[in-house]
């Protein structure tokens, strides 16, 4: 890898964003006017399935799920719609959501937002002092751009890009490792781009930083 494409991927990163915000505009509009029957519907799905892994509220005890309260209301929909169609592959969740409508996505994604999120303890503060720095400036040296750039300063994303704030550490890891090894079949190309030029110690310090987040 180059060390002087950093403003490049930094670019691409932007561009990306700004694109898949305009893609989402629909799905957000609906997201954001959930009725009472949508957040029971929701809630129906979610005790019917969804807290197996993920928690009756969201907060997975599990490392291995992602935890999902508080994470925008138009990438979980997006996300959820990218399994059923295949674009991202995943054989625990696509048999999950293949009996379930665009509308139940829309309302899964606004339960989900609107549920209240928890500070975590960090296991390791050294390590995640450390990831704050590649969070929020990057590596120059390697080109890695600032995490914050696309996911915010606080890593609340938008409703393009995934809230990372109090996420598992362990899972943030497996995703950017599939990000580098382009095992993750969908929102690939910026993310390999930058994950592909994380260190393993980079990449477990950035998970370290955004677990004790809220």
């Amino acid at each position: 890898m180059g060390r002087g494409d950093g403003g490049e991927t930094m670019r691409m990163g932007v561009a990306w964003a700004a694109a898949a915000a305009v893609a989402m505009a629909g799905l957000l509009g609906a997201a954001s006017v959930a009725s009472a029957d949508d957040a029971k519907r929701a809630e129906e799905i979610v005790q019917g399935k969804c807290f197996l892994c993920h928690g009756a509220d969201g907060e997975s005890s599990s490392p291995v799920f992602p935890r999902l309260a508080g994470q925008n209301a138009a990438y979980v929909a997006r996300q959820l719609a990218d399994y059923k169609s295949g674009r991202r592959k995943n054989t625990t969740m696509q048999p999950m959501v293949e009996d379930l409508t665009a509308a139940d996505f829309t309302a899964l994604g606004a339960w989900y937002a609107s549920r209240p999120t928890h500070a975590h303890e960090v296991s390791d503060p050294g390590l995640a002092k450390a990831g704050q720095g590649v969070y929020l400036n990057g590596n120059p040296a390697s080109g890695v751009p600032a995490c914050a750039s696309c996911h915010g300063p606080a890593a609340q994303g938008s409703d393009a890009l995934p809230r990372l704030a109090g996420q598992h550490a362990q899972y943030v890891e497996n995703q950017l490792r599939q990000f580098g090894k382009r095992e993750r079949t969908n929102d690939n190309a910026v993310m390999h781009a930058i994950a592909s030029k994380l260190t393993e110690q980079e990449t477990k310090a950035v998970a370290a930083y955004l677990s004790g987040l809220k």
